[in-house]
């Protein structure tokens, strides 16, 4: 009767089987830059696979300080929003050999503080955190001491987002985005507007909502204080927004602006709710163009930015050296050399304005 081993195989148990040293072994299966004899890694290489073995991730990581996994944190990963950046990130870490992990932060900036504590420990080759800072956010503090451990140890962090923090950032124009829909609407012969946004601490709530403010402005148009409503970033925060607006009265509004496409999207179905059809009785505007505004009925007019490419230049950004430049990203995914472009990086993401039916333009209405 043979015995049946019970413990588990080990890299000195395959150097043992390949007639090498425990060094080689190790050089051959974890990928060492040193290089190792062509018919000794060949062996290693079937005395792995004759006992089964497999590499241990937790001690390689240990070992070279990282491993190849990459650390996605978005705030919720049921917006479109988010799951088009992640999807970005996976697809350049795909053609990177790298492997993505991702954790939700329920838009919580204290679960979010727990998670790059949780993550240091797994010691991840990158960090990306793609959602919306806050400016009342009383953990940034400790967030960023955090952060700044993960890279003096050899990791990167990338974020989505304003560009607040000390650390390479991803930054969409959400100001100059919102102001551009402005000018166009009111191009279209729009004047009287009501605007749904999201807490004032959302800095990307409120830059949209000031980018969109100061482009009417600019026409001499201002949006009244009570047709300005605050709710959740979320469909059903828009819908609540939408009865309110209607509640408060918005029988001489001709335009709502919601600041992100998903509550336009629950502004269309609130506003239907009271017996107001979209893009006939009342406009309506969103800002991100996630793929489902294209299906919605009317087809919602939005600002579009380009966020498979925005996860795919985060992931992209982490991986250059620090002392390559980087620039624009536009909707091809194309990037621009920065000449001289300082080692913490500041990536801006070109928006688009772009019109459908849900605003026809006051002349064709």
């Amino acid at each position: 009767m043979t015995d049946q081993r019970t413990s588990p195989v080990t890299l000195h148990d395959v150097a043992q089987e390949a007639g090498v040293s425990l060094a080689t072994a190790s050089r051959a299966l974890n990928g060492s830059s040193r290089t190792v004899n062509d018919a000794y890694r060949q062996r290693v290489l079937a005395a792995a696979s004759k006992l089964n073995y497999s590499t241990n991730l937790s001690a390689q990581a240990v070992a070279k300080g990282s491993t190849t996994s990459v650390a996605l944190i978005v705030g919720d990963i049921s917006d479109p929003y988010f799951s088009s950046i992640a999807a970005g990130v996976i697809k350049g870490s795909d053609d990177a050999g790298l492997i993505v992990t991702m954790s939700v932060t329920e838009r919580s900036t204290q679960r979010e503080l727990e998670l790059v504590r949780a993550l240091r420990g797994q010691r991840p080759r990158v960090i990306i955190l793609a959602g919306s800072r806050s400016s009342e956010e009383e953990h940034q503090g400790a967030l960023a001491q955090e952060l700044q451990a993960f890279e003096s140890n050899g990791g990167r962090v990338v974020f989505v987002s304003q560009h607040e923090l000390p650390f390479d950032t991803v930054r969409i124009d959400n100001y100059g985005g919102a102001r551009a829909l402005a000018l166009e609407l009111v191009a279209l012969g729009y004047t009287r507007f009501a605007a749904i946004t999201g807490e004032h601490a959302l800095l990307t709530a409120t830059d949209r909502l000031a980018g969109f403010s100061d482009g009417l402005a600019s026409h001499g148009i201002m949006i009244a204080p009570d047709h300005i409503v605050t709710g959740a970033f979320t469909r059903d925060g828009g819908y609540a927004g939408a009865l309110e607006l209607v509640d408060r009265g918005i029988d001489d509004v001709e335009l709502v602006f919601a600041v992100n496409d998903v509550m336009a999207i629950g502004a269309m179905s609130g506003l239907r709710s009271r017996g107001i059809e979209p893009g006939r009785d009342i406009a309506i505007a969103g800002f991100d163009d996630i793929q489902t505004v294209r299906d919605v009925t009317p087809a919602l007019t939005t600002v579009s930015i380009p966020l498979f490419e925005v996860g795919e230049s985060a992931l992209a950004v982490a991986l250059r050296p620090r002392d390559v430049g980087v620039g624009v990203v536009t909707g091809d995914g194309a990037g621009a050399g920065v000449a001289g472009a300082s080692a913490e990086r500041d990536v801006a993401v070109a928006t688009s304005v772009v019109l459908r039916a849900s605003t026809p333009g006051i002349a064709v209405r």
